[in-house]
């Protein structure tokens, strides 16, 4: 079985080409997380889990959803991640997590795709993000073919750098970076909720039409990337930049 958790649509993309390719069942977790839903998950085949890299490693929330859920049946599992530019050494996190649950780690398979990361980092237009995601296609396709033919991923070249990102740096960075301080609408807004809808954390609640931001926020960006009105903005950094979403209109499946 497939599972995904993504924000702005390319961990979706990534794990609905796999799902298809491999022939199996893709289930997105967004209900799951949200409603915090940790019923049992079985599959008879190996797990593929599907996760965008935050701050080099699996998002916090999604590990606490593996950590709790049991996932039954087969015991062997895939990680792939989707990433702006590396996963850093997120494969060492997540071999400590499956040995906690008594899976078989396959290994991690890192898809550079187009960066969503528009509180810190430079988001991608449309014309650049579907070269991004062209260039992405021969690794997905890699993927596939080692689940396919029972292999594990190969092995990632770490770096000391990328054992710094993943350790000391990730866990300094969320408690200084991931926080909903710096959200806030502007006048453009048209009271859809639909940033609401798309918080994967229940963060947002709605106050005289014009959203408030709670102190839950795991920095998925789906609420300001995914606004009809781009209406919202994270301090001074995401002005003029724009949002992105993965573009389906352009790699249907």
């Amino acid at each position: 079985m497939i599972l995904y958790f993504s924000g702005t649509g390319n961990s979706e993309y990534v794990a609905k080409r796999i799902g298809k390719a491999v022939g199996d069942e893709v289930l997105d977790l967004f209900s799951r997380l949200k409603n915090r839903d940790s019923r049992e998950v079985y599959s008879d085949r190996p797990w593929v889990i599907v996760s965008p890299t935050y701050a080099w490693r699996i998002p916090r929330i999604l590990e606490a959803w593996i950590k709790r859920t049991e996932l039954s049946g087969n015991k062997k599992i895939y990680f792939v991640m989707t990433c702006g530019l590396n996963a850093g050494n997120a494969g060492k996190y997540l071999q400590e997590l499956c040995a906690g649950k008594q899976m078989q780690y396959l290994g991690c398979m890192q898809i550079v795709m187009p960066e969503n990361y528009i509180a810190l980092f430079q988001t991608p237009h449309k014309e650049e993000a579907v070269k991004i995601i062209r260039r992405a296609e021969k690794r997905i396709d890699e993927a596939v073919s080692r689940i396919q033919k029972k292999l594990p991923f190969p092995p990632a070249k770490i770096t000391p750098v990328d054992r710094l990102s993943s350790g000391p740096v990730n866990q300094v960075f969320y408690p200084l970076f991931v926080h909903a301080k710096k959200f806030y609408v502007t006048g453009d807004c048209i009271s859809c909720e639909k940033c609401a809808k798309v918080c994967p954390m229940n963060n947002i609640r709605f106050h005289h039409g014009r959203p408030v931001w709670g102190d839950q926020c795991t920095h998925c960006m789906a609420c300001i990337c995914k606004c009809p009105a781009e209406a919202i903005e994270y301090g001074k950094h995401s002005k003029g930049l724009p949002r992105y979403t993965f573009p389906k209109e352009q790699f249907p499946l």
